[in-house]
């Protein structure tokens, strides 16, 4: 291939079921023969893993998966995509009916509904098409596959990198509005923690905060810590949203105890709290919760 052919665009498809799998590839082939489809992960572990390994333009990721959801996978592979290389654009593969389909349309994702609908996929592939042409003249919306991204960077501009895209907010907002489309959860108003023979309880507000370890949650308070048998996925639905941010996979603090948010050298940034003495590092996903007002 001369240096100056384009190379032809490349797609990861995650889905754990096997004909519908075959079935969007199929399709793809046929509305789009150039897209080379580099692999087919059966889960979202794999998405996660030959996403990294393989680096490809496009990820088409199924919602519900087993290991990791496509969520999941997304939020993973922007925090740990290398720098220097534009972030995929994300469609996900959904079987959600009519009234869910809305929410995708409000927060601006792309979506192929099972099963596949050569209509429907024809339209994303018109704007993946766009996108990528978008993005070889300079105007790299490397977030999540969406209509309503940051405003296009100027031609001169170099290509986004994934820190640079993901501290956009695009898709921490993705995310957080699609998850939004689950079903709400009741609000915690205490936290139960199991301390020998006793349950401590522990008053939502007196939380600094949640730091994921392993199958547990360490509840971190301004004078003593505490451990809870259950997920950062399962806690962030039942936290004020207003009050807990979540700021890395695996730490959601209360913001009342923030006291600065701290860039170095390396352009990574970190938060000092008010009355602790942790600092926390935040992913680039959530870097825009902290942009000067």
């Amino acid at each position: 291939m001369s240096p100056h052919t384009p190379r032809a665009p490349r797609a990861l498809i995650a889905e754990d079921e096997p004909i519908l799998a075959a079935a969007l590839a199929h399709a793809l082939q046929r509305l789009w023969p150039e897209l080379d489809i580099v692999a087919t992960c059966p889960n979202g572990v794999e998405a996660l893993r030959q996403g990294l390994a393989l680096q490809p333009d496009i990820l088409f990721l199924d919602i519900k998966m087993p290991g990791k959801t496509g969520l999941e996978a997304a939020e993973e592979l922007a925090e740990q995509w290398p720098d220097g290389v534009p972030f995929p654009h994300i469609v996900f593969v959904t079987a959600y009916d009519e009234y869910a389909l809305a929410a995708f349309e409000h927060a601006a994702a792309d979506y192929v509904l099972k099963p596949v609908n050569d209509a429907r996929l024809g339209k994303t592939v018109e704007r993946l098409q766009q996108r990528l042409r978008d993005s070889g003249s300079g105007n790299n919306n490397a977030t999540a596959t969406a209509t309503a991204t940051a405003s296009p960077t100027p031609a001169t501009a170099p290509a986004a990198t994934a820190a640079e895209s993901a501290s956009d907010g695009n898709m921490a907002r993705l995310l957080s509005q699609l998850q939004a489309m689950l079903p709400p959860a009741p609000r915690l108003q205490m936290i139960r923690a199991a301390v020998g023979n006793s349950v401590r309880m522990i008053a939502l507000a007196d939380v600094v905060y949640f730091e994921a370890l392993d199958k547990y949650i360490n509840v971190v308070c301004q004078d003593s810590e505490a451990l809870i048998r259950t997920s950062l996925k399962e806690l962030l639905p039942q936290l004020d949203p207003q009050q807990f941010w979540q700021i890395h996979r695996g730490t959601i603090v209360n913001a009342s105890a923030i006291a600065t948010a701290v860039r170095d050298d390396a352009g990574k940034l970190s938060l000092t709290l008010r009355q602790h003495p942790a600092q926390l590092r935040v992913s680039p996903l959530y870097a825009h919760l902290f942009r000067q007002m």
